[in-house]
């Protein structure tokens, strides 16, 4: 947006609702709505009534929860129901689940019958599946007609298809039964049949099938949409590479948050209350503190040992850091590679001998560095328990960091939860047992 209008936005005095207008039909909608995020619910109310209701059930769509929610509550009745008629059927739905149930009530009756039937189907899936981001807004052939009696069908409802790339060819039953793609069907002699320039072989994905799984396949096959059906092959819907994107981008940001052990914030950092992340960020905390106390009781246990060599105090910190340092590396490597499928959980066997070699290799090299500092410090005994100790704890947290994901993966919890706080907390209180076990033992 040029400078002029965007100030003109930002104070709500356009010069008129025609600039607005216009603005908007030379602009992607998702811009327009960037633009209007940091205006007040009346302002953006105000300029999106100028519109035609197509173009503004677009520009609505691509606007945040709360912000499109504050706006049904401010549109009359008929503004809404303009505005809900012309939305996608995913996003459509998508708006429905983040209305309050008074909300959700109120605009059932505004909605055409067989809007109101699909947008209470979508809405019924359950979330997280390929159901609940599926769209039932795209194009199907019958086997039986010509590639021009096709061309021509798509021709028509291209403008109320969110895709027509690809054309799903279902039966009377509506089973799928192939797909073809606009290039195959301007290509074909025009009295071939659909059934004849169909691909049979059809990447699909079950309504019941998670997410991730349906945007791995997307990202494997590289296809634009994947149709979604039911346990008896029937045609449900279609999950589009842009509900995918947002997917990865929704997962992505909740192992971010879990590898910080922090809860799911639910919304724009910018827009959560201080109270809000206090609550989000607390608990984990808490629940890290406590099993902190185990070192500092593993510590305690060993007071005589300490109090005979206090040389053995100046390592410590050094020795548990190294420990969970060595065990969130692990951990976030084994996270992300079970998050893309790099690794599954039969390949634990096969990577935990690697796994051994690799922190052996790591704890040998920093046990040299460390044996020299301990050798100044507290003479060849302190020396060889620093670097004993060094090698252990390094190998013990790779080895936890490396199999905690696993261990969560094989009792359905997500791998992420092997966040570095808590790699580092239970590699913390190996490292000091088995740092102070050595000591014991070699220093008497």
């Amino acid at each position: 947006m040029n400078e002029e209008l965007q100030d003109e936005l930002g104070q709500a005095h356009l010069a008129s609702a025609k600039d607005f207008v216009e603005y908007c039909n030379e602009t992607h909608a998702a811009t327009v709505a960037d633009e209007l995020k940091d205006l007040d619910t009346i302002q953006v109310r105000h300029l999106l009534l100028a519109l035609d209701p197509r173009l503004r059930a677009e520009i609505f769509g691509h606007l945040g929860e709360e912000m499109q929610v504050e706006l049904a509550e401010s549109f009359r009745s008929k503004d809404l129901a303009q505005t809900l008629q012309f939305m996608s059927p995913d996003e459509r739905a998508d708006f429905y689940q983040a209305l309050p149930q008074d909300l959700q009530e109120i605009i059932l009756p505004l909605l055409a019958r067989a809007q109101r039937e699909d947008l209470l189907r979508l809405h019924s899936y359950e979330d997280g599946t390929a159901g609940a981001v599926m769209t039932s807004d795209y194009a199907t052939l019958s086997p039986q007609l010509t590639a021009r009696e096709a061309i021509e069908q798509l021709r028509q409802e291209a403008p109320d298809r969110e895709t027509i790339y690809n054309s799903y060819v279902i039966d009377e039953e509506r089973k799928l039964i192939g797909v073809v793609g606009l290039r195959s069907l301007i290509v074909s002699p025009s009295f071939k049949k659909v059934a004849d320039i169909m691909e049979t072989e059809v990447i699909s994905a079950l309504v019941d099938e998670s997410q991730e799984d349906v945007a791995k396949k997307i990202a494997k096959f590289d296809l634009l949409a994947i149709p979604v059906l039911d346990q008896e092959g029937h045609l449900l819907g279609i999950v589009t590479v842009d509900d995918v994107l947002d997917v990865a981008q929704e997962e992505a940001t909740e192992d971010f948050h879990l590898m910080g052990s922090v809860q799911d914030v639910g919304m724009s950092l910018r827009e959560a209350s201080a109270w809000l992340l206090v609550q989000k960020r607390l608990p984990w905390l808490l629940v890290l503190v406590l099993m902190n106390v185990f070192s500092g009781a593993g510590i305690a246990y060993f007071e005589d040992v300490i109090q005979a060599t206090v040389a053995l105090v100046f390592f410590l910190p050094l020795l548990i850091d190294s420990g969970g340092n060595a065990g969130s590396q692990s951990a976030t490597l084994m996270v992300r590679a079970l998050a893309t499928g790099d690794v599954t959980r039969s390949d634990w066997l096969s990577l935990l001998g690697r796994e051994v070699l690799i922190a052996l290799a790591i704890g040998l090299m920093m046990a040299l560095a460390v044996s020299l500092l301990g050798f100044y410090r507290g003479g060849p005994d302190v020396a060889l328990v620093v670097s004993s100790a060094m090698i252990l704890v390094v190998l013990t947290g790779s080895l936890i960091g490396m199999s905690l994901p696993f261990l969560l993966s094989k009792f359905d919890f997500d791998p992420a939860t092997a966040s570095a706080p808590l790699v580092t907390s239970i590699a913390d209180i190996a490292g000091v047992l088995i740092y102070f076990s050595i000591a014991t033992a070699w220093l008497h």
